[in-house]
């Protein structure tokens, strides 16, 4: 966090007489032993005065604790981002890590990329398929599951499914695909996101909603109160998740899905591309010009924070109820330490756009986009172990 201290600076008259006869400051009383109301003063013989050291010691003291409280949250917060070398210039869309060293990227043609060393070096996998990939999950270090949708030019009937799933068993080294059986065949699959047991949710265009509790072999579809395209969601356990999406869409269920509540916003221009909650009262949605929301009561009312930029954003990761990240277009980064009442805007290390942000611990973090970027977030201190995400 930027700070600043506004100094105060002063300096006593150098005619003493002139001093005592009144010529210093107005609206206090002077006495003839160089003594203002409130304050005591020392006159050295070179006829200039000074706080006694006591008090001297004390307003030092006091501007420490103060520069300290300020540049705490930078302190706490020390890191950098930086750029990893890739071989691809593929469009990434999605990052998944385990923990700080063993993480997968994919994106556009089939592009997959792995890493063992948190992404000093990024290995590009053979090629699934040849279609997009969407998003990728790994339930462990063997078992992954990659949503991937098929150009609609490409397509040799009305029956031929646009949107498949790919699963692997041996880190993804192979690749075999999976039908969504139960999903329509004209559905756009933007995301999918995976708890605990094999349950997950994907989504998408009109409103489109899918639950499977099997990981992925079969697929229901849900009721949603839209026809709005769904772009992001977060599930904190089985029950309590939050879809997002354009025309300010913001879906709520504490019941798995089977019922969605549609949160109230003052405005309806908003496209939002990604929410984040850390327990299920506290959350913020991210989306176009620059737009963050926070809720305080798990998402049936929102109200808009202040990002300062104009840019889109397109996804959003709180670590905790302080601490959270923002990425978007134009290789934006935005940082903030206080639950979004101040954010700031890290120093950029691409002009590209960065579509997916994720997070294994508050120290290591990577962001993904266009052109094969991936960015990586570290801290310039010793790395203790990433503790397990929550599945």
């Amino acid at each position: 966090m930027n700070s600043s201290l506004s100094e105060f600076r002063g300096a006593a008259p150098s005619n003493i007489e002139i001093y005592r006869k009144g010529t210093a400051l107005p609206h206090i009383r002077q006495h003839s032993r160089g003594r203002i109301e409130g304050f005591s003063f020392r006159q050295n013989r070179r006829n200039q005065f000074s706080l006694p050291t006591a008090h001297g010691t004390l307003l030092t003291f006091l501007v420490f604790l103060l520069t300290a409280y300020c540049l705490l949250p930078t302190a706490l917060a020390s890191g950098s981002w930086t750029r990893q070398r890739t071989s691809s210039l593929a469009w990434l869309h999605s990052v998944f890590f385990l923990d700080q060293n063993r993480g997968w990227a994919v994106g556009s043609r089939g592009a997959l990329l792995s890493t063992t060393d948190g992404g000093t070096h990024w290995t590009s996998l053979i090629h699934p398929t040849e279609d997009t990939i969407r998003d990728i999950y790994f339930a462990d270090d063997r078992n992954g599951i990659i949503v991937c949708e098929r150009n609609i030019y490409d397509l040799k009937s009305n029956a031929e499914a646009r949107a498949y799933l790919m699963k692997t068993v041996d880190g993804g080294e192979h690749w075999k695909r999976a039908s969504m059986r139960g999903v329509d065949p004209d559905a756009r699959i933007m995301r999918a996101i995976f708890t605990g047991a094999g349950r997950g949710w994907a989504f998408g265009e009109a409103g489109a909603i899918f639950i499977t509790n099997d990981m992925g072999t079969t697929w229901a579809r849900l009721q949603a109160p839209t026809r709005y395209l769904l772009l992001g969601g977060d599930f904190i356990n089985e029950n309590n998740g939050w879809l997002v999406g354009a025309g300010a869409t913001i879906l709520q269920t504490s019941d798995g899905g089977e019922s969605w509540q549609h949160a109230r916003l003052p405005t309806t221009s908003v496209r939002f591309n990604s929410t984040s909650f850390v327990e299920k009262r506290l959350g913020w949605a991210v989306g176009s010009g620059g737009a963050i929301y926070r809720t305080l009561n798990g998402g049936r009312s929102w109200l808009p924070q202040n990002s300062g930029v104009q840019s889109d954003l397109f996804d959003v990761k709180f670590l905790d109820a302080a601490e959270g990240w923002a990425v978007g277009a134009e290789g934006v980064v935005l940082h903030t330490m206080d639950g979004g009442t101040h954010w700031s805007t890290e120093r950029s290390v691409t002009e590209h756009n960065l579509e997916r942000v994720f997070f294994a611990d508050s120290t290591h973090g990577w962001a993904v986009g266009f052109g094969g970027t991936i960015i990586s977030f570290g801290n310039t201190g010793n790395w203790s172990p990433a503790p397990r995400l929550r599945q």
